[in-house]
């Protein structure tokens, strides 16, 4: 029985069952975020108001949930795409991946605190926004640790690369977001506009990560020898 420890270890997690986790717990979250419009609707009909008070009185509840489901579906397309690759899920893999659905299960929160707090509230706009900024950083943490274990997937290094390019220039243009909002109140979550830039912001990443040595399909070579944790 004591024998059979370390090849449990080297088994890992299955890349299947964690896959469907992840789509599992993302699934809720994107469903949590319509809770409080469901809960305000049952109100405004029990006073005998109309559909048009509803919406209008919910306007940024409404523009919040909106915003915030396609974000939560875009991050995990991103991460999707990322997973796909992936064989052998590694403790590290699998705690990096826990602290990533973490932020993803907080979302609903922090976009119920964005719609029903006053729009030029700094710590509501803190942690929306800031929310955004941890999600792609902690999968941005997963691609470089992919980088540093490539017999656990079957991505290219310039695959990997160029999504740390996206990681990158979606951590910062929400970075910068956040600041715009904080320090310009009359333009608050207008800020995120800023991230129609993101194409833009990868390609100069995408330049700047290409030309670095060990970054082409040489890299692969170097890093085999690497063990797995």
């Amino acid at each position: 029985m004591s024998g059979e420890g370390p090849a449990t270890s080297q088994v890992g997690f299955s890349a299947e069952r964690t896959r469907a986790f992840i789509d599992a717990v993302v699934a809720i979250a994107m469903t949590l975020l319509i809770l409080p419009l469901m809960e305000s609707v049952g109100e405004v009909a029990g006073a005998g108001d109309t559909a048009a008070v509803w919406l209008g009185a919910h306007t940024n509840q409404l523009l919040s949930f909106a915003l915030s489901f396609v974000i939560i579906a875009l991050f995990w397309m991103n991460h999707h795409r990322l997973f796909s690759s992936i064989e052998r899920i590694t403790p590290a893999i699998m705690w990096i991946t826990v602290a990533w659905m973490l932020t993803i299960v907080w979302f609903p929160v922090a976009t119920a605190i964005t719609g029903q707090m006053p729009d030029d509230d700094p710590v509501a706009k803190a942690l929306y926004i800031g929310t955004m900024i941890a999600t792609p950083l902690l999968l941005l943490t997963t691609r470089l640790y992919l980088r540093r274990h490539p017999d656990v997937h079957s991505a290219t290094p310039e695959a990997l690369t160029r999504g740390i390019g996206v990681d990158l220039s979606m951590a910062t243009l929400f970075a910068v977001s956040l600041i715009v909002a904080l320090l310009v109140p009359g333009i608050g979550y207008l800020a995120l506009l800023l991230m129609s830039l993101t194409g833009l912001l990868q390609r100069i990443f995408d330049r700047m990560l290409l030309r670095r040595p060990g970054s082409g399909p040489e890299a692969t070579e170097a890093t085999e020898a690497t063990p797995v944790e």
